[in-house]
């Protein structure tokens, strides 16, 4: 069966782009795989793909509507003027399609429309919204929802409600987000939960583990690193010889290496930029902490947990709760709750006994998220979705029991 995926920017480096090449990289076994990028930032991808796995760009331009090919100062298309302007169509409510640019909206669906069967796989509301208007009915159109729909405006929330009953079905991610869209799409469109997965792992735990506490992802306001690095001056008081490293890029680096540099916590507060081996990090590490404000499905969290380690997080709309057994594998701290995730973090740290059995407990749980798992319920969906297309029955009843874990 052709498979395709369509991502905003398959040249980036957050959790969407992750979980999609790890399907892909897992489906390319047994279909033919292609991932479409509307943008382009890089030369090549940051995460590896499978060479069975074709990689197109869709549009050429970077985000800020130049060619890609184009040299930074060279002159800019006639049509990068209108990027100026709020996009007017309603999947432009979806902020990372706010600005207008008819070139990029013509490009995709050209790209949707295209495709001669199998799977078409749209990756965030605004191509979900594309994909249910233009894509054609021949090919099986499948709409992921990476983040969750309580974190929408109520404007892109109403042109979900009215849209997504056009595709042929909606997969999200966690228990509460599956539960959110039944109540507003009712029985309009079958509805699956299929977690993110994450690579199979096979080698044991480190055993050289240090005095270090390990964040990641984008410097922002979603992740809340804000919030870390107050709730670190507490930690630090009671433990000085701890440090938190954490890694990621973004808007926010300055904002929070002020923060860092008020409390007097340069020396054990690191920013550690974009790295490549995270799960190098992770086996250096003793404790993982989560400190979002909200959450689709964290895979950074997976991955953290398939290495090992305790977690430390806040219950955040949506994920962590559905991975995270309190006090069990992790330590559940109410949402934005700044004094909790600091006296969960000074828990864990003073007890090595507890990091321990949280951490062997926290591989249990992640290997029921490893991509062998996860790719047989695509698999199973695709076949379902595909008796449909002939014909037969398929309820959103079964589609919740079937692949939801």
């Amino acid at each position: 069966m052709n498979i395709r995926y369509l991502l905003h920017n398959a040249y980036g480096v957050g959790g969407t782009i992750r979980t999609v090449f790890n399907q892909a990289n897992a489906l390319c076994e047994t279909h033919d795989v292609e991932v479409a990028s509307v943008y382009r930032t890089a030369e090549e991808p940051s995460f590896p793909l499978d060479p069975r796995v074709r990689l197109v760009p869709v549009t050429g331009l970077r985000h800020d509507g130049s060619r890609w090919t184009n040299r930074p100062d060279a002159r800019r298309r006639l049509l990068r003027r209108t990027r100026m302007l709020p996009n007017p169509l309603p999947h432009g409510r979806d902020f990372r399609y706010n600005r207008w640019d008819p070139m990029v909206d013509l490009k995709v669906v050209r790209y949707m429309r295209s495709q001669r069967d199998g799977v078409l796989i749209t990756t965030r509301p605004a191509l979900n919204l594309l994909s249910a208007w233009f894509a054609p009915r021949r090919v099986i159109r499948i709409g992921q929802d990476h983040m969750n729909f309580g974190s929408y405006r109520a404007r892109l929330q109403d042109r979900i409600v009215r849209a997504y009953p056009r595709l042929d079905a909606i997969a999200v991610l966690t228990h509460a987000d599956l539960a959110s869209y039944r109540a507003a799409l009712g029985d309009s469109v079958p509805l699956v939960r299929i977690p993110n997965g994450i690579p199979a792992r096979t080698p044991a735990p480190s055993t050289a583990r240090g005095n270090v506490v390990v964040a990641a992802g984008r410097l922002g306001r979603q992740k809340g690193f804000d919030m870390l690095v107050r709730a670190w001056a507490g930690v630090h008081e009671v433990h000085p010889d701890w440090q938190l490293h954490i890694f990621g890029a973004g808007k926010w680096r300055d904002r929070l290496a002020g923060m860092i540099a008020e409390r007097g916590l340069g020396d054990v507060v690191k920013l550690r930029g974009i790295t490549r081996d995270l799960d190098g990090e992770f086996a250096r590490a003793s404790v993982f902490v989560l400190s979002s404000r909200k959450e689709g499905l964290p895979m950074v969290l997976l991955e953290a947990m398939g290495a090992g380690l305790p977690v430390v997080s806040f219950d955040c709309p949506t994920g962590p709760a559905d991975v995270v057994d309190d006090g069990v594998n992790g330590l559940l701290v109410p949402a934005d709750d700044v004094p909790g995730l600091g006296a969960g973090l000074s828990r864990l740290l003073q007890n090595a006994g507890e990091r321990e059995t949280f951490g062997a407990a926290a591989r249990v749980t992640a290997a029921g998220y490893e991509m062998p798992v996860i790719a047989a319920h695509w698999n199973d969906l695709f076949t379902r979705l595909k008796l449909l297309k002939n014909g037969e029955s398929f309820s959103t009843a079964d589609a919740a029991a079937g692949p939801s874990m």
